[in-house]
Parts: C-alpha cells; sequence; structure tokens
C-alpha cells in the first residue's frame, strides 16, 4: 500500500489541470495502475484523492456493510458514489484534470496544495488549507479524546 507523505503547491491551469507532484508519482509503478479516484471530502472543504486500489478496498468495505433493499442504505450509497472523478497524471508532464465542478467545490482558484496523509491526498485551495491548521495546544488537547493515541 503506498503512503502519501508531504506538502506540495500546484497551479490550475484554464482547463481545470494540475500538475500532479512528482514526489507523489515517484511512488506509483510507473507500469501499474496510475488511476486516480478524486471525491470531495465530507467534513472539509478539500478533495480527497485515492489510488484505484485503496478506493476500490474502502468502496467495497462501505458497501459491504448495507442492504441494498433498505431504501435508506440505498440512498446513502447512491450519495457516496456520487461526484467521483478518475483521473491519471499524462505521461509528458504528469498534469491531472480534475473536473471543474469538484474544483469549485472546494473554492479552488489557481493556486492549490497536495497534502499527502498516509493512504490518501488531499487537494485544498491554498488558502483554505493555511487557515485549517489548529494550535499546537488544540492538537494536544485532541490526544486527550482519542483513545490509545500516546
Amino acid at each position: 500500500m503506498i503512503k502519501f507523505i508531504g506538502e506540495y503547491s500546484g497551479k490550475v491551469d484554464d482547463k481545470g489541470r494540475i500538475i500532479f507532484p512528482a514526489a507523489f508519482k515517484s511512488l506509483m509503478q510507473t507500469d501499474g495502475d496510475m488511476r486516480l479516484v478524486v471525491k470531495k471530502d465530507i467534513f472539509e472543504d478539500c478533495l480527497e484523492m485515492y489510488t484505484y486500489q485503496e478506493w476500490e478496498r474502502q468502496s467495497e468495505n462501505v458497501k459491504s456493510r448495507l442492504d441494498f433493499f433498505n431504501r435508506k442504505h440505498a440512498i446513502f450509497w447512491r450519495e457516496y458514489m456520487r461526484n467521483r472523478a478518475i483521473v491519471e497524471p499524462d505521461s509528458k508532464l504528469g498534469r491531472i484534470s480534475i473536473p471543474k465542478k469538484l474544483l469549485e467545490s472546494i473554492g479552488a482558484g489557481k493556486d492549490v496544495v497536495f497534502s499527502g496523509n498516509d493512504h490518501k491526498i488531499e487537494i485544498w485551495a491554498k488558502d483554505k488549507y493555511e487557515s485549517s491548521a489548529i494550535s499546537g495546544d488544540d492538537f494536544i488537547a485532541l490526544t486527550d479524546i482519542l483513545p490509545d493515541i500516546r
């Protein structure tokens, strides 16, 4: 399983293309599956990006917990699958094309940040990423409410 670590800046061009960070691309097998799934985060104004393999694993896990004869489960699944995109870095420059609708959903203008979060990459509008940081004291306070984190 690929572990994405680090923060990298990017620029969105007029066609919605962004150069995928070389450090992240190098973690993926160039002769393997380079597809990535992009979706809006549930809790934050950012996009989440998963390798296709990780996306399959996660979506199968969610799907296995649902009963599609239960209307609420079916509605949940439909919404869970809404507004997803498959992107793949081009072989020449490593650009990815993210649908405009997804970029607009996070308020992304020209400047974005790719943030490696272990099994996924988050894509943020640069200003929102910078303002999302919490203080050191708030971070320490979170360790008190998370079980077995220390």
